[in-house]
């Protein structure tokens, strides 16, 4: 198992539509994505953070370099964003 996690700073005023971005893409993604297991929004108060599950890391990074991700969900989110995102993905031990 492998998680992706992207950390979004995004204003308070801001979250409702970009948890509107994760509504409308969470579907798709497990629906299309290669090795896609899981997709989970957590909200804090000092940012966003969307904590994507996949079957192997190579799953993950092959995602971040797909239609979805590169032309659908960060040109949604594109509006909404402070900085730019925080990629990492994560390895199950």
């Amino acid at each position: 198992m492998a998680y992706l996690q992207i950390t979004l700073d995004v204003s308070a005023g801001d979250r409702a539509a970009a948890a509107g971005v994760y509504q409308r893409y969470k579907q798709p993604f497990l629906d299309t994505v290669a090795g896609a297991e899981s997709k989970e929004l957590l909200v804090r108060d000092e940012d966003v953070q969307v904590l994507h599950g996949f079957a192997t890391a190579a799953d993950a990074q092959a995602y971040l370099s797909s239609e979805l991700f590169t032309q659908d969900v960060v040109t949604a989110l594109r509006p909404y964003l402070n900085a730019a995102p925080d990629v990492r993905v994560y390895e199950t031990a």
